[in-house]
């Protein structure tokens, strides 16, 4: 027998509608330590975002009483630019208020499974209608009580809407589980690097008689052990402080006029390809025409092991072209490519990622009226401790760093993947085109 999907006013299929308030004295009063206060910054439809997270005391939370987040509760941000996004709050945040920029939407489970309303509310027609009902108000982008109450939502019996839920669930578990995975990954490539490049414990360990921690004899072997001073600064005996354009050449975007984008064709890179953890980012693909393609490689066009880095707007901002890519640069970066006789890709990126190098760039940094912006000419002059002489030290860390870099590409490569799949399958399920019955997990 077919599921039966039936139309309800949403505010029939629900406990509480309704959000918060900012504390009294606003950012002023906020604590690094209680309550968390949730505001729109920390809702997205690919979930809860701790970055920026308030916290307020237990007076303050008590005056918000009112605006309580409850374990499974659906959030939605009702203003601003960030309107119509939504998620549920991971229960380690709790205990949680939000602020009037928030709404708490509490599904009575009897007829409506909370983690389904989440599902159906970031389906992309559904958040285009609601982006449309927020548009229609006065000067600001808003959803009010009344609306979200008002919402009509065609959905299946309970018991359906569970095992959706838990099928689109289960698709977006194991994408958490890759991110948290390249989280741990990344610590180590970071540390490692750290360990031998920037703060140079081996080194330091053998100057004190020590055996390095955790290294072996023969790895340990590769190690000066003792400092010199170059330039002012203390490095390994017989290392050198280097520019980039030492071991590298630097592949700028020269062209002006932006492509226009296309549908499909061929990929274009931009600033939002790039993600803080050195990843490309190819979710979101500017495609541009072959013919435009041609015009915009004579020079630029990206390779694998090259490293961009971001000129204006994102400044800084660092990722790696993987194996397998083949797209343009885009304006507002530029590439970092090693020298023939420096294959070391992840020593690069690792290099640049780095804090010491961070503060180099900042450094260079033009901090502009309107932009801030990093010239391209100074991207030669970013300096880095290099063992010269030494290259077997390099050919270590990359045995064991670029095996650690692979995995975490393979991760993302995965959950880009399963995003698109939950993503083609949440309107089919939602709308009973695919039968839960028919989809094994």
């Amino acid at each position: 027998m077919e599921t039966q999907y039936r139309k309800y006013r949403l505010g029939d299929l629900c406990k509480k509608i309704g959000s918060g308030a900012t504390p009294t004295g606003g950012r002023e009063s906020y604590h690094s330590s209680g309550i968390s206060l949730i505001r729109s910054q920390n809702v997205y439809n690919n979930g809860f975002k701790k970055d920026g997270l308030a916290f307020i005391n237990e007076e303050q939370g008590h005056a918000l009483d009112n605006a309580t987040v409850q374990p499974d509760d659906v959030l939605l941000n009702i203003t601003g630019d960030s309107v119509a996004r939504v998620c549920q709050v991971p229960n380690e945040v709790l205990p949680a208020r939000v602020n009037q920029h928030v709404a708490i939407i509490r599904p009575d489970k009897s007829y409506l499974d909370p983690k389904f309303l989440r599902y159906y509310l970031v389906e992309k027609s559904f958040q285009r209608f609601l982006l449309a009902l927020a548009a229609a108000g006065a000067t600001r982008n808003a959803l009010t009580k009344c609306m979200i109450d008002s919402l009509e939502i065609t959905i299946p019996p309970l018991p359906t809407q569970r095992r959706i839920a838990h099928i689109l669930g289960s698709l977006d578990d194991k994408i958490e589980l890759n991110r948290q995975m390249n989280e741990t990954i990344e610590a180590m490539a970071r540390a490692i690097f750290k360990s031998w490049f920037v703060d140079f414990d081996p080194v330091r360990a053998k100057a004190e008689g020590r055996q390095p921690a955790g290294m072996a004899v023969e790895m340990a072997a590769l190690f000066p052990d003792s400092f010199e001073e170059v330039d002012g600064r203390e490095v390994p005996r017989g290392w050198k402080v280097i520019e980039l354009e030492e071991i590298s050449e630097i592949v700028d975007c020269l062209h002006a006029k932006k492509p226009e984008r296309q549908e499909s064709g061929m990929p274009y890179l931009q600033l939002c390809n790039i993600r803080d953890d050195g990843l490309l980012d190819m979710s979101d693909t500017f495609f541009i025409t072959p013919q435009d393609y041609q015009k915009w490689i004579s020079r630029t066009e990206a390779q694998k092991g090259d490293c961009l880095i971001t000129n204006a707007g994102r400044v800084g901002a660092v990722c790696q072209i993987p194996d397998g890519i083949k797209a343009a640069l885009g304006r507002n970066m530029t590439a970092i490519r090693l020298k023939q006789k420096y294959p070391y890709p992840t020593f690069l990126l690792e290099a640049l990622l780095s804090s010491s190098m961070r503060q180099d760039i900042e450094m260079k940094i033009d901090r502009g009226t309107v932009l801030d912006s990093l010239n391209v000419r100074n991207i030669p002059k970013l300096s880095l401790i290099f063992p010269s002489g030494n290259r077997e030290i390099l050919e270590k860390f990359e045995d064991f760093c670029r095996p650690l870099r692979e995995k975490m590409e393979k991760n993302f490569e995965e959950s880009h993947m399963l995003a698109q799949i939950r993503d083609t399958l949440l309107p089919k399920l939602m709308s009973g085109e695919i039968r839960v019955d028919n989809i094994a997990v």
